[in-house]
């Protein structure tokens, strides 16, 4: 297999911290890409919600603009997602007191970039008898593969046990899954150091939690279903050794899920991103290292998962930190991928599209 790819800077690299992108193609023809931009994360009320648009067929990006911020609150993890009546989603995390655990989960919504028919909170109310036992119930298999995390088993415990802390402190990084007005969005919370998925099934309108997706530090799953139904979450690995991408699978489309466990693929505690491609492939975005996010990989999938092949390495020349990738088939066949770009004199959001 022979890939090839083009890359290069949305924006010129700044002092401002920018991270967390994601990239839709809205309207068709046109990319848009998001991320969050500030004087820096857990300390700064100026971050907020940054876009830019460049025509599919070639083109220039867009000067940046302001997508969405709060005033006298940090604005951070944007997900971008175009549903199946052809709006426009963007949800993003509110931090009340610039610490993630205490994040609540907005979004916008419109036909237009910009112009949005409405905006607020997502509702997040899991299950206040489903969501603790569930933790009872798989928080014992990963404390026996993983001891030291035994000391985390009652501050655990008593925050399932925590109605407000249930449902505060939920963040996307990953895009949803849609499936005409279906929506699964998955978030996750550093308080609890594992995800969930946020479920619609008309077009937003309600929302439904599923139970507590589980592992040994499982955060920012990024989901893919598999030609059987079966749905699978590739996440971030925020535990303890070995440094793998953790992978759990849900058999009943999203509402339970199996105990997340480490596949052969390193993480660096890094986020990851999958997608299924036109032809049926998957492809991975991964920092495929156990220290550092230096080394930003892609490998193909021809059997949904089980095998990974025809890897390479984006910008594999620059001594930079590249991460937190955002993927996308766009209508024409072509891929997408930005990411962070961290290297001396600044940062900036990075945007590659394969051969």
């Amino acid at each position: 297999m022979t890939t090839t790819y083009s890359s290069e800077l949305i924006f010129p690299l700044g002092k401002l911290h920018s991270h967390s992108s994601s990239i839709v193609e809205f309207p068709r023809g046109q990319l848009l890409v998001c991320w969050y931009m500030g004087s820096g994360e857990r300390k700064a009320d100026d971050v907020r919600i940054m876009g830019a648009t460049k025509p599919l067929k070639g083109g220039a990006w867009s000067r940046p603009f302001v997508l969405a911020d709060t005033p006298g609150f940090p604005d951070t993890n944007c997900v971008l997602a175009v549903n199946g009546d052809g709006r426009l989603w963007l949800f993003y995390g509110m931090q009340l007191d610039n610490n993630w655990e205490n994040t609540l989960l907005k979004y916008k919504v419109g036909r237009k970039i910009g112009k949005w028919d409405e905006m607020g909170v997502v509702p997040l109310k899991p299950g206040d008898e489903e969501f603790p036992a569930e933790v009872r119930a798989k928080l014992p298999q990963v404390i026996a593969a993983y001891p030291e995390l035994e000391k985390y088993r009652a501050e655990l415990l008593a925050m399932a046990d925590n109605k407000l802390k249930r449902r505060m402190g939920w963040m996307g990084r990953c895009k949803p899954l849609i499936e005409g007005k279906r929506m699964l969005l998955p978030l996750y919370s550093d308080g609890y150091n594992f995800s969930l998925i946020a479920m619609t099934e008309d077009g937003g309108a309600t929302w439904t939690c599923s139970k507590p997706l589980i592992g040994p530090g499982a955060v920012q799953p990024a989901l893919v279903r598999r030609n059987d139904g079966t749905l699978m979450a590739f996440c971030r690995n925020n535990g303890p050794a070995p440094h793998r991408i953790l992978v759990s699978e849900s058999k009943d489309s999203g509402m339970t899920w199996s105990v997340a466990t480490p596949n052969t693929l390193l993480n660096p505690g890094s986020s990851v991103d999958v997608l299924k491609l036109k032809d049926s492939r998957w492809l991975l975005c991964y920092n495929d290292t156990e220290n550092g996010r230096h080394q930003l990989a892609l490998s193909f999938s021809e059997d949904e998962g089980k095998t990974w092949i025809g890897t390479i390495h984006l910008d594999d020349s620059e001594k930079a930190s590249k991460s937190y990738p955002s993927l996308l088939q766009a209508s024409d066949g072509s891929i997408h991928i930005t990411y962070s770009f961290s290297a001396t004199g600044g940062e900036a959001i990075r945007h590659a599209q394969l051969s």
